[in-house]
């Protein structure tokens, strides 16, 4: 270990940056955002660092180096494009044993600038010993995305709770045991949720009650269309703190394979006239595991509240005041339209777009069909491939075109994805010839025509 990797602490501390160019500005946008009483020692300076002292009140020296600069000081970076000036702020530092940082120069450093990952109070810093700056950055992205924002927040609370905790648990291992607890349960899933009020309120349940034994949440996921990398940060978060998950037949092997390796995995998938759990021992199931102090994740193919019955699976979670949460999901339509190349809207195309589901109950044509006929409009059924022959007819009896263009996409957004186009007049012989499998999606409107000119899945 070539450098000793710790967090300084120069709030309201005397520390002088030498040099005014774009370099030096980066450095002092970071030392003003960590509250240093920042000295400027340049003969020019950028406008950007003009703005940066006048907001933070630091100092602007217009002058050339001298070593008396540095008296007084704490801390010293040198970012200017003169290598002597800066071998001089080196040496002049060295002599008074102030830690010195000289950039892109490793060899003039005490101390080097890691890539930080800033959740503040919470901090993350990537080091590389000055030798790939380039790859510490590239790292801090791929860290960045695996922690969100809401990690701050979360740090604070935990912090605003310390002492308090301490005193309801004095002994070490415990206490330890207890923040683990909190860190991974419903309490931090509230923090990050922005439900403070109702974090504090678990929280002091978790303290007064030592049997262990508390309610648990159940998390509402979204899958997205089939794509692992579609899913949002959120849920790939609260999937991989699950105990128990329920999982529908639309959701891909791939982000199964996200969640726990120890977590329970239950399968819920329906097919037409094929229910695996009726939706109403589902939604019990929810509640009873919870309420056994578990963390349940319902894990659905798109969006759970677009011909998800998400809203179905909550009503009875709330009804039972059971915590829970809703996380959004790229629904079918928006992944299989743009892995289609078909954009939904389109100025010349439609100006509006309308989800419908096409599983018409008992085969009959219970839609209001009259109200589909507008030619700027793109429609988009759910689960129609059974009802695909009903679709093309009714929609041609109330007045739409023969020759309007549909597609049906199958399997959207994974490696087997394929799009059948056609018209209301000829999807119904060239789907009995490709003979496509569930899930599929069918959009009908003019915007189909761009299929050709914008698709791109599958192609080098």
């Amino acid at each position: 270990m070539q450098y000793l990797p710790v967090c300084l602490q120069v709030r309201n501390s005397p520390v002088v940056l030498v040099g005014g160019g774009t370099v030096a500005t980066r450095k002092a946008r970071l030392l003003l955002r960590a509250g240093a009483n920042l000295n400027v020692v340049a003969p020019q300076i950028t406008p950007e660092l003009q703005l940066l002292l006048a907001e933070h009140g630091g100092n602007w020296q217009q002058s050339r180096y001298r070593e008396s600069d540095l008296h007084g000081r704490m801390l010293v970076v040198a970012a200017t494009p003169d290598r002597e000036v800066n071998k001089q702020v080196h040496a002049d530092a060295m002599a008074l044993n102030l830690p010195v940082n000289v950039v892109d120069s490793p060899d003039l450093c005490t101390f080097i600038f890691p890539s930080i990952v800033d959740r503040d109070p919470l901090l993350i810093a990537i080091s590389s010993s000055g030798r790939s700056p380039v790859l510490a950055r590239q790292l801090r992205r791929k860290i960045e995305a695996m922690v969100p924002a809401a990690y701050g927040r979360l740090a604070s609370f935990a912090g605003r709770f310390r002492d308090r905790v301490k005193d309801a648990i004095p002994e070490e291992t415990p206490r330890r045991l207890f923040w683990e607890q909190v860190m991974e349960g419903a309490v931090a899933e509230q923090v990050m949720g922005g439900r403070e009020a109702r974090a504090e309120e678990l929280l002091e349940t978790l303290l007064a009650d030592t049997s262990g034994h508390h309610n648990g949440e159940v998390y509402l996921i979204g899958a997205g269309p089939g794509d692992p990398d579609l899913m949002t940060f959120k849920a790939v978060r609260l999937l991989q703190s699950a105990d128990v998950v329920l999982y529908d037949r639309l959701v891909s092997a791939g982000i199964l394979e996200m969640s726990r390796r120890d977590a329970e995995r239950i399968y819920v998938g329906k097919r037409r006239d094929d229910h695996a759990v009726p939706q109403g021992e589902i939604n019990q199931l929810l509640v009873d595991l919870a309420k056994a102090g578990k963390r349940v994740v319902r894990l659905k193919g798109g969006d759970p509240f677009i011909f998800g019955r998400g809203g179905e699976e909550i009503e009875l979670l709330a009804r039972h005041r059971v915590p829970f949460q809703v996380v959004p999901g790229i629904t079918a339509a928006s992944g299989a339209a743009c892995y289609s190349g078909i954009p939904l809207t389109h100025r010349d195309h439609a100006q509006s777009v309308r989800f419908v589901t096409g599983h018409l109950k008992d085969g009959s044509s219970n839609l209001d069909w009259a109200s589909f006929q507008s030619e700027t409009e793109t429609l988009v059924f759910y689960m129609g491939l059974v009802g695909l022959p009903i679709i093309c007819e009714q929609l041609q009896a109330y007045g739409r075109r023969a020759d309007t263009p549909m597609a049906l996409i199958e399997r959207a957004t994974s490696s087997e994805q394929r799009v059948i186009t056609g018209t209301l007049a000829t999807m119904v012989d060239r789907v009995e010839r490709e003979k496509p499998r569930a899930p599929t999606l069918i959009i009908v409107g003019s915007v189909v025509e761009l299929h050709e000119q914008l698709s791109w899945f599958g192609k080098e």
